[in-house]
């Protein structure tokens, strides 16, 4: 009797870990020839971590290479950002990178890399000069302002949809030291939040400072509402200054310290193997949004208040991020002055049917007044969410790119653009 199969196992992908350009360009190769699902996962952090049933999965992990001349860094499509932080500090240079040490580089900067210099130095795109690409054909092009324009324009905030990174060129920044305040909220959230963004309205762009309130459960920060402020430079009297209208309300604790750049990435716990549990669902989103007004600021403080398992996270924007124009990258709202993100985790058990349409109607109308959604933490695939991602005109100029770089839509697994 011929053995029989258990149709309650799914079929596993077809993992790949390239060392070499050459086995990136075999595997994209395969992927076209067969026709199967294509899964790029670069540091592994997102969610596109967790590969689909079938289809391929190309891990870039092993092309990791971090190589410093001058002030450019060319570094691997596989790297993460607390690699990254480490090898470029010996140099007395840095990147804004976003704040987790485990967070790819390729999937934070295709999708624009919001960070912790944004003020002072912009996106993570806004300092890419370059970049290698294995594309759809399986070539291997290199992609600038000078060599294929339109493409390298693309992979400014395009996202994974037109080749395999396999090399990053960016500009680095000198970077003496940082200055960091850490202030623990213990009264009114939303009197902090009014004094910080009347603060950031004229604030020096040295400044760039994160909200965020979460419930113990979050793995990824200690539990409760806080603001941490990075400053630019290793002067934590300035720092002390520019924060004084803040630190000078009832119930805010403060420490300011100067610590290495790359201590103040957060470190996220990550799967261990391919067979580890998917994180809990979410119920949420997030947006760009040109200011925080009075309204938008008590919404957040009572989501926050009426859902335990919920997470408010703020960032702030403007400086160095409002000097590229809109039209130079593929990045939407380069007017927006906040990132705001809200939702709540769907721990099996806590939730009812209820209060997850009530989470959602919540959200709908945190997100009501936003310019645009921000790929990057936006978790799951929505083809219906890819235009709000974008300006009109990106996007068309998106499409169009496509139509060149992969017009068998082969880079499938992300937000995906079509033709």
């Amino acid at each position: 009797m011929a053995d029989s199969i258990d149709a309650s196992v799914p079929p596993r992908p077809s993992v790949h870990r390239p060392r070499t350009v050459e086995e990136v360009v075999d595997v994209v190769r395969r992927a076209s020839r067969e026709a199967v699902p294509l899964t790029v996962v670069a540091g592994g952090h997102g969610p596109w971590s967790h590969a689909p049933a079938d289809g391929l999965r190309l891990e870039l992990g092993e092309l990791s290479g971090i190589e410093v001349d001058g002030t450019i860094v060319h570094i691997g499509g596989g790297a993460v950002w607390g690699d990254v932080a480490t090898a470029l500090a010996m140099h007395g240079l840095a990147l804004s990178s976003g704040d987790t040490a485990s967070v790819g580089v390729g999937g934070l900067t295709l999708g624009g890399g919001v960070g912790w210099m944004v003020r002072s130095w912009g996106l993570a795109v806004d300092q890419l000069v370059g970049a290698q690409v294995v594309t759809a054909s399986g070539d291997v092009v290199e992609a600038s302002s000078e060599a294929n324009p339109e493409l390298f324009w693309a992979l400014r905030g395009g996202g994974g949809n037109f080749g395999v990174v396999t090399r990053f060129d960016f500009a680095a920044h000198p970077l003496p030291g940082i200055a960091f305040a850490e202030n623990v909220i213990d009264g009114d959230a939303a009197e902090v939040l009014r004094t910080t963004r009347d603060l950031l309205r004229d604030a020096p762009r040295e400044l760039t400072v994160t909200y965020m309130d979460v419930p113990p459960m979050d793995p990824s920060a200690p539990a409760g509402a806080r603001l941490s402020a990075v400053w630019a430079a290793p002067e934590p009297d300035r720092l002390r200054a520019v924060l004084a209208p803040i630190t000078a309300l009832d119930g805010v604790q403060t420490e300011i310290t100067t610590p290495a750049y790359r201590d103040v990435l957060m470190e996220m716990p990550q799967p261990d193997g391919d067979d580890a549990p998917a994180p809990p669902g979410f119920i949420g989103g997030n947006g760009l949004y040109a200011d925080l007004d009075d309204e938008l600021i008590e919404r957040l403080v009572a989501f926050r208040r009426a859902y335990p398992a919920s997470v408010v996270f703020l960032r702030s924007l403007g400086g160095a991020f409002h000097d590229v124009a809109q039209e130079d990258t593929a990045f939407p709202a380069r007017t927006a002055n906040w990132f705001v993100m809200a939702g709540a985790f769907d721990i099996p058990g806590m939730l009812d049917d209820a209060t997850r349409s009530a989470i959602e109607a919540d959200g709908e109308a945190i997100r009501a007044g936003r310019l645009a959604e921000y790929g990057n933490f936006a978790d799951t695939e929505r083809p219906e969410a890819v235009a709000g991602m974008f300006s009109p005109a990106a996007l068309t100029r998106l499409r169009a790119t496509k139509a060149v770089w992969d017009p068998q839509n082969l880079f499938r697994r992300n937000h995906n653009i079509l033709v």
